[in-house]
């Protein structure tokens, strides 16, 4: 029989990937209701119930009702509370490592969202870190991401394409506070949207007090109370009520989640501007589509770059990539000489803060 000859980068990469289809899931399996290690009969942020669920951080895609009992970072523990109500609930702190039937546990810095976490499992050798959403660039409130080596790393892919590039946070609070002081000098409130946990506290947190009063939704006012017992502090605001004299609002900076625009609650602010901060304004056409005066990129995700470098940085052989430009981004990865493999999951990212119009652009690229 004679032999057809295979370039050899071409015949690496095939062996590579037969070697990876093999071993694929002998700490962690992707089942149908979340990441699941069966040695250590956990689950890592599952999206149906299960009996011990392991929460990256607080975001209501990843820690989900319904599980019997949950750890999470410490400083998760009051949103999780406020969200989910009275549930059985552990806090861990940072590195600290614990043993589930022999698998060592550990939580680590994520950058996210306050009390994020990348989660590391460690059984015989073999190491996995899922690392839930998360990002590279500092902001001031959260832990700051810190790469962990390992050999299996999940990753999520929100914003997994080159054109996703975000400019340092200074750069985009100086443009925020500019907005509202112009908008204060011309007599109009100025809206600012962003998700309740997480993104409108990196707001509240970068504001200047100087320019104007500063109020909240009930929403985030109540999460800033939950993050208040975990020790984070904010600029002085008051929560948006019926007792509020109507005149105060003028000239004042007001954070709402996405879900107030167009709703009767923000007419009550009349005159005003609003506008969104997330990494989809990016997006051609997206601060259009979503009727709003001004869009800030500004994402609690990482950017294509941030993504790269903390792939890189685990130093991990076989990448699992999940919510996000999953398919897309995977095949990047493959391209590095990364063996690359999609996942299917439940995980929304950053999708929740600007809706439909933006997914369909989303797949559409």
């Amino acid at each position: 029989m004679k032999m057809v000859s295979i370039d050899g980068n071409m015949a690496k990469r095939k062996t590579i990937y037969t070697n990876f289809c093999l071993l694929i899931m002998a700490l962690i399996t992707f089942s149908s209701k979340g990441i699941y290690c069966k040695q250590a009969g956990i689950y890592i942020d599952p999206w149906k119930p299960v009996k011990r669920a392991l929460i990256t951080h607080a975001h209501a895609d990843h820690s989900r009702p319904g599980m019997k009992s949950y750890l999470a970072h410490t400083d998760s523990l009051p949103v999780m509370r406020h969200r989910l109500g009275e549930v059985d609930i552990e806090g861990i702190a940072y590195k600290k490592t614990i043993d589930l039937n022999g698998v060592k546990v550990s939580f680590h810095p994520a950058g996210h969202a306050p009390g994020s976490a990348q989660i590391r499992l460690e059984y015989k050798g073999e190491i996995w870190v899922i690392s839930g959403d998360y990002k590279l660039g500092k902001d001031g409130l959260s832990a700051p991401f810190e790469p962990v080596k390992c050999n299996h790393f999940v990753t999520e892919s929100t914003f997994g394409l080159p054109i996703y590039k975000w400019k340092p946070q200074d750069e985009i609070m100086a443009d925020i506070n500019g907005w509202w002081a112009e908008n204060n000098s011309m007599g109009f409130a100025s809206v600012m949207l962003g998700y309740s946990f997480g993104k409108a506290q990196r707001i509240l947190a970068n504001l200047d007090p100087s320019i104007g009063e500063i109020f909240v939704h009930g929403a985030i006012h109540n999460t800033n109370l939950a993050l208040e017992m975990a020790g984070y502090s904010f600029p002085e605001n008051t929560y948006v009520n019926s007792e509020v004299d109507k005149s105060r609002y003028k000239g004042a900076m007001i954070i709402a989640p996405p879900s107030a625009l167009g709703s009767p609650w923000i007419r009550q602010f009349k005159p005003y501007k609003v506008a969104t901060a997330s990494g989809w304004m990016a997006l051609r056409g997206a601060r259009r589509r979503r009727n709003v005066d001004k869009g800030f990129i500004l994402s609690d995700h990482a950017d294509f770059e941030e993504l790269n470098t903390a792939v890189a940085e685990t130093g991990a052989e076989n990448i699992f990539v999940t919510h996000g430009y999953s398919t897309v981004y995977s095949k990047w990865l493959r391209t590095k000489g990364l063996n690359a493999k999609v996942v299917e999951t439940e995980y929304e990212g950053e999708l929740s803060e600007i809706g439909e119009s933006v997914n369909k652009e989303k797949e559409g690229e």
